[in-house]
């Protein structure tokens, strides 16, 4: 294991996103591209090329918040309907419990679909604050894993609590960022109350009890739970080999474990 560069005596998995030095919990400073050293923090001025800044954006979270609108979009000019889902493509993607095991494509689809523009806005919103903290530092294929377990992991909480019931939304998936930031927070030593992702589940989780009746609770404590096993395991998988192989069997295996525990309640 490394050893920080300014405390020789502390191991730690982690390393400065922009000089490469290892750091220690005491040593790291969260920015918007990833954790830096004390001496890179304090730069204001950057020297980037178009390359650089290709890899600063958040390329999968624009790409997912594309989709999402685009499959609203269709949705709603297929049914001529924009402010409730309706129509072929909501009959043929819901997630309703009696089909999984004859359509199991609804798992993942379901995700991508939204009952109006409230709906499709907030999940977008949530989608967008917490892709631009966790995609830079993650690269964009660990982030689309995890993306993908979370929303398979809120799928597998709907038909545990609410299998009956037609269900969609991004909303699994956003949980699950939540946990994972919330689990990868802590294991920086950084307090994610102070941060804002711990008063954002705070508040989400409030939401969704009050409106129980309107939302899935089964899609946000599923996604919950599974994004923060998929954050745990990409953070110790990324300590013990710094590659980008562990960190994305540990989304598959979350997906795998959450599609096998849909089909068996189903």
């Amino acid at each position: 294991m490394a050893t920080c560069y300014r405390h020789p005596n502390r191991e730690t998995g982690v390393s400065c996103s922009s000089c490469g030095r290892h750091i220690c919990p005491d040593c790291m400073t969260t920015t918007s591209v990833g954790m830096r050293c004390p001496e890179c923090s304090k730069q204001t001025t950057q020297v980037r090329n178009v390359r650089a800044s290709f890899d600063a954006r958040p390329v999968v979270t624009i790409g997912l918040i594309a989709i999402n609108v685009l499959v609203w979009f269709g949705m709603s000019s297929q049914s001529g309907n924009f402010s409730h889902a309706a129509g072929r493509i909501y009959a043929d993607g819901v997630l309703y419990g009696p089909l999984v095991h004859s359509e199991p494509w609804r798992l993942l689809t379901a995700g991508f679909l939204h009952d109006g523009p409230i709906h499709l806005g907030l999940n977008m919103y949530i989608l967008w604050f917490l892709g631009n903290l966790l995609e830079p530092g993650l690269g964009p294929v660990r982030f689309g894993a995890l993306y993908l377990a979370s929303l398979l992991a809120g799928s597998l909480g709907v038909l545990l609590l609410s299998p009956s019931s037609p269900t969609l939304g991004a909303s699994g998936a956003v949980f699950g960022l939540m946990g994972a930031a919330f689990v990868m927070s802590k294991a920086r030593g950084i307090d994610p109350m102070q941060s804002g992702i711990g008063p954002l589940i705070i508040l989400n989780l409030v939401f969704s009890l009050a409106f129980a009746g309107h939302v899935s609770i089964g899609a946000h404590l599923g996604g919950l739970v599974g994004g923060a096993l998929a954050g745990l395991l990409i953070d110790q998988s990324a300590r013990f080999r710094r590659d980008a192989v562990l960190p994305i069997a540990a989304c598959v295996l979350v997906g795998a474990i959450s599609v096998a525990g849909a089909f068996a309640v189903a």
